[in-house]
């Protein structure tokens, strides 16, 4: 009899897989690699001391939190040596596929023997919508489960591959890459082309998120930062950023508003917009890293979709 684990993206999945009484046992990947610095030895303690420092300084996450919510996980996920049936849980968004590659990266090393399942939501029906996995029933998600697809060799070996390009210190290497139709990821090819829209544009030193807020600002008039925050959640695209993410990115913006109550931009603001001037100077920060890459020492062509190095 082979034993199971599934490995899921957040508590509210793992929570609602329990009242689904599925067997096996349940890690949560409490991370959110999408962002700050990366490197590509998935769990070493060079990877988490990097790691906490990121989240430390840019979400005040404390030591005692990160020891207790992510360290202890993934020591539990270091423990289930036995299970030899491993299935991922991700979405289709930039959040979930990059922690998914982390996952895939580190399962590549240390559980060599195991057979690894994917289970990955996104377009389900004829609208334009995407799921993610807690938009679904559980009919829905049973189904899901029940079709999920097993990763050969060549899949596993690939999005480790994946992996270490965006760990690397050049995203031009991942802008190069045409074969995600020949892997058995469906979302991947959408998550890395948004990764790379955020890099700073040539066009006003913002990138496709901070231009989008901005945008958003302007368009929807809301009436207060909370109206803005939620507006924002919900017309993300492909991203899958939570409340704190946006936070930070409308603090690096703060100069750009006259108000928040309601929500105004300046007249500096209103420009940058418009391309008419460049923000990149005032926003440059030479410790912001996507990945394995500085961010501000590239830039994005919005009309070519290529990225620079400066």
């Amino acid at each position: 009899m082979s034993s199971l684990l599934h490995i899921t993206n957040g508590d509210s999945l793992t929570d609602r897989l329990k009242s689904l009484e599925l067997k096996g046992d349940i890690i949560t990947w409490r991370e959110m690699l999408c962002e700050g610095k990366t490197l590509t030895n998935v769990g070493s303690e060079s990877f988490w001391k990097t790691r906490f420092e990121f989240l430390n300084k840019n979400y005040k996450v404390s030591k005692s939190w990160f020891v207790e919510k992510t360290l202890k996980e993934y020591r539990s996920l270091c423990n289930h040596k036995q299970q030899d049936q491993i299935v991922l849980w991700f979405e289709y968004d930039l959040f979930c596929q990059i922690n998914m590659l982390a996952v895939i990266s580190w399962l590549k090393t240390h559980r060599k023997y195991a057979n690894i399942s994917l289970v990955c939501s996104g377009d389900e029906d004829d609208t334009d919508k995407m799921y993610g996995l807690g938009e679904v029933s559980d009919e829905k998600l049973l189904e899901l489960y029940e079709n999920r697809k097993e990763l050969s060799m060549n899949d596993i070996e690939y999005a480790d591959y994946v992996w270490q390009l965006y760990c690397s210190d050049n995203p031009i290497r991942l802008e190069n890459l045409t074969d995600f139709k020949n892997y058995q990821y469906d979302y991947l090819s959408e998550a890395i082309k948004a990764h790379l829209k955020r890099f700073p544009t040539i066009k006003n030193g913002l990138n496709d998120v901070e231009n989008h807020v901005l945008q958003l600002s302007f368009d929807k008039k809301p009436k207060s930062k909370r109206e803005l925050l939620r507006t924002v959640l919900t017309n993300q695209g492909v991203y899958g950023f939570g409340d704190s993410q946006f936070e930070r990115i409308i603090t690096n913006l703060k100069p750009l508003y006259s108000s928040f109550n309601p929500v105004r931009l300046t007249k500096k603001g209103k420009e940058i917009l418009d391309g008419k001037t460049s923000y990149y100077s005032s926003i440059q920060d030479n410790d912001a890293y996507l990945g394995g890459a500085l961010k501000y020492n590239f830039l994005y062509n919005t009309e070519s979709d290529r990225i620079l190095k400066l």
